[in-house]
């Protein structure tokens, strides 16, 4: 996908209004001036960021279109992927989870001058974030599944919709978890790239322990 097609791709999937565009543009901007300092995406990305980041990251709301209105939470939110992209397009309440200052000082400052009044950020581990039920969980590169879901399960209900980009690690992943979690599993490719897939679950729970409190 080079980049006029992820832009192409945008528009016609959420029919991108002018203030969203400048939106997203401004994140682009912001991200590029930051990853000069604090290497939030990897340089050889850069070249392709609307296909790469911006689009790969907006997909996924197309996998939530069903979802109840509620909360959408990401872990590790790192540079703000897919959060800010999502926040951009979805008036959906988004909290981004994050352990390192530099980076939820970024994703305060992002928040703050695109002005993401539904969007707010947790600094500090997964694990130690208040219980909730949120609509959606997602995660790009913070953890292998068996982990991740360990340590989000508290933050999610039996209708909690987790969407979790995996490359080309998904189907390993959803193995290594096959013994010990219990909910509706399924894989869906990406967009961006014919080898990466995207784990989509519903109903997670560990094995033995119980469902969800409903």
């Amino acid at each position: 996908m080079t980049e006029e097609e992820a832009k192409s791709w945008l528009q016609t999937k959420f029919d991108v209004p002018r203030e969203t565009w400048t939106r997203l543009e401004g994140y682009v901007s912001l991200l590029l001036e930051a990853s000069a300092g604090q290497n939030l995406i990897a340089a050889s990305t850069i070249p392709n960021i609307w296909a790469r980041h911006i689009v790969d990251s907006a997909q996924l709301l197309r996998l939530t279109k069903d979802v109840k209105d509620g909360m959408w939470v990401d872990l590790g939110a790192g540079a703000g992927l897919p959060a800010i992209v999502i926040a951009c397009l979805s008036p959906r309440p988004m909290l981004m989870i994050e352990t390192r200052r530099k980076r939820v000082d970024f994703l305060n400052d992002v928040v703050a001058h695109l002005g993401l009044g539904h969007a707010q950020v947790f600094g500090g581990r997964v694990e130690a974030a208040p219980a909730m039920k949120a609509a959606v969980i997602s995660a790009r590169a913070y953890a292998p599944l068996p982990k991740l879901l360990e340590s989000a399960v508290h933050l999610a209900d039996k209708n909690s919709c987790w969407v979790l980009p995996k490359g080309r690690s998904a189907e390993n992943e959803l193995e290594a978890v096959r013994g010990s979690w219990q909910g509706v599993f399924h894989v869906e490719p990406s967009v961006t790239d014919q080898h990466s897939a995207i784990i989509v679950a519903h109903g997670v729970h560990p094995v033995g322990k119980g469902k969800h409190r409903p």
